[in-house]
């Protein structure tokens, strides 16, 4: 099933996001693809507010893997933005972040690993909308795995 969400501003982005946080299982795993600006790292601020969690939430894109823990369950967040392949992935442990049976897992840049991701995963894209660049796209797949 495929669900298209469109968003006018960063707020609209991350309270979509929390409530969509509230309907995802642990074991899930999230894979965000989209350009540099279109609300990747928006998203999952929202997301991991409806989760519980009260840190600040950055891109991750220099420490490849941020954790965090939340009322619900851990939430790691990856970000692949600096790497080549699934290998530099798989090189830095990633295949734990592929399984994670205690909480779930966000991955920026998730189109450099796509190979790698298990079937199940969710994908969302984000697209701007060259009109006015406060408003987004989100088209996500797999939405049925968790309804």
């Amino acid at each position: 099933m495929k669900l298209e969400v469109i968003s006018n501003s960063i707020k609209e982005t991350q309270l979509f996001a929390s409530k969509f946080s509230k309907k995802v299982k642990n074991g899930t795993i999230i894979a965000l693809i989209g350009d540099l600006g279109s609300g990747k790292t928006t998203f999952t601020q929202g997301f991991a507010e409806g989760l519980g969690i009260n840190q600040h939430i950055g891109s991750p894109t220099f420490k490849l893997v941020s954790e965090y823990t939340g009322l619900k369950c851990k939430l790691y967040h990856a970000d692949c933005y600096r790497l080549k392949n699934a290998n530099d992935f798989l090189n830095f442990g990633g295949e734990n972040l592929l399984i994670p049976i205690d909480g779930i897992t966000i991955i920026e840049w998730a189109d450099i690993i796509k190979e790698i991701l298990p079937e199940h995963t969710i994908i969302i894209n984000f697209y701007r909308i060259k009109k006015d660049l406060n408003h987004r796209v989100l088209k996500i797949r797999n939405y049925n795995e968790f309804k």
